[in-house]
């Protein structure tokens, strides 16, 4: 696939390129993410401030710089190639692409947060048993006469030890004890009723389990109407990880190009050796591949549900097997130096492996994308329905 970029995006990819090759060395990233906080707040600071990265995707009405979806996938695979800690997906693709959809004026005024490095935004939705299902939603909202109030437990919540601000899925209960469609509430993450276990992930990152308990929240759009945006914020965010594993895949390739033309063994270089050609040839192929797939689901992410569902999968199922061919080679050409923590390459194999099981493995998209061709609907919502909280008593009785 031909993708040219226009004059503003290659402005955009070689300021954040020259920036992060001046600034983010990787000595620096491993002290960050060994110790409190995990990241540098200066660094989110500085992509406000100095590059205006935070604010790349969204419309200049709500003061950013109209790049859309393009630009979320131009930043994301440098952010992947120089293997960055801070919350660029978490905060500005997903929560701040989750709210430009669903709108309103809270919404507009936290984007603008967003923009200005004010404010990082996290996305809460998984459960402890929901798996990839947006719709296994079990966390109660209910009304009382000072607003809204959560109970629930969310799972593994990427980035929450360094939020300001959490938006979190729930169902409210209606009369009778049932329960309504998914809505989205704003809630503190410092707030009363919040509280965070939080822990290190395996590729140098930090999550956390999130509990409400009476937790005081703010609703955002619709009430009962905030799965299809859900959806669509988190396909988005889907390719603008492979966005991001193209970066790190490229990068892996690059370096294990260069080891193989310094390392000697039996007084050659062992690229001369052709089977370490044929790796490094099957690699680049892989890379290649992933990257024109990512380009592809970037550019279907405004089109109706089915053929973006279809496009998203197709690309992140790619980028899964090419995240595993390229990992694993790089691995296995430096020898047992490429896992350990002072080489760079083993981050990257880390964070890739991570992933390739962020918002669906592999065998999930596969089948996501038989599905979407086939016209059958997402599995999820009967299940949800038949499972979702049921308890009229208390509101905590709808806690996982």
């Amino acid at each position: 696939m031909d993708f040219a970029f226009s004059e503003d995006q290659g402005l955009l990819r070689d300021s954040l390129a020259a920036y992060l090759s001046d600034r983010y060395d990787f000595d620096s990233r491993r002290k960050a993410a060994a110790q409190a906080p995990g990241w540098r707040p200066g660094v989110w600071k500085a992509f406000a401030e100095e590059l205006g990265i935070l604010g790349a995707p969204f419309p200049e009405a709500l003061g950013g710089l109209g790049g859309g979806a393009e630009a979320n996938m131009i930043v994301m695979e440098a952010l992947g190639e120089h293997l960055v800690l801070e919350p660029y997906l978490e905060t500005v693709v997903l929560s701040g692409g989750l709210l430009e959809r669903i709108g309103g004026e809270a919404a507009e005024t936290l984007i603008g947060q967003i923009v200005s490095g004010e404010a990082v935004v996290v996305l809460a939705y998984a459960e402890p048993s929901s798996r990839y299902d947006l719709d296994a939603v079990h966390t109660a909202a209910w009304r009382e006469e000072d607003g809204w109030r959560l109970d629930g437990h969310k799972a593994v919540v990427a980035a929450a030890p360094w939020a300001t601000h959490l938006l979190v899925t729930a169902r409210a209960e209606g009369e009778g004890g049932e329960f309504h469609g998914e809505s989205l509430f704003l809630v503190a993450a410092n707030g009363e009723g919040v509280s965070l276990r939080d822990y290190a992930t395996m590729d140098g990152r930090r999550a956390a389990e999130v509990t409400l308990e009476d937790a005081p929240a703010t609703l955002l759009g619709e009430e009962g109407g905030a799965l299809p945006h859900l959806e669509a914020a988190v396909d988005a965010a889907t390719a603008a990880a492979c966005a991001e594993a193209v970066g790190l895949m490229r990068r892996m390739h690059r370096e294990t190009v260069e080891y193989a033309r310094q390392r000697r063994q039996f007084g050659r270089a062992i690229g001369e050796f052709q089977v370490i050609q044929h790796r490094l040839v099957d690699m680049f192929m892989a890379v290649e591949q992933a990257v024109s797939m990512t380009y592809l689901a970037t550019l279907s992410l405004g089109e109706e549900p089915a053929a973006r569902a279809r496009a998203v999968s197709a690309a992140k199922a790619r980028v899964g097997k090419s995240i595993r061919e390229v990992g694993q080679g790089a691995v296995q050409i430096h020898g047992g130096i490429g896992m350990t923590d002072e080489l760079a390459l083993g981050w990257r194999f880390k964070r890739a492996t991570a992933i390739e099981q962020l918002f669906g493995d592999t065998e999930y998209h596969l089948r996501r994308f038989e599905r979407s061709g086939a016209g059958v609907p997402e599995p999820g919502a009967a299940a949800a329905a038949a499972s979702a909280p049921t308890a009229a008593a208390a509101p905590t009785a709808a806690t996982p």
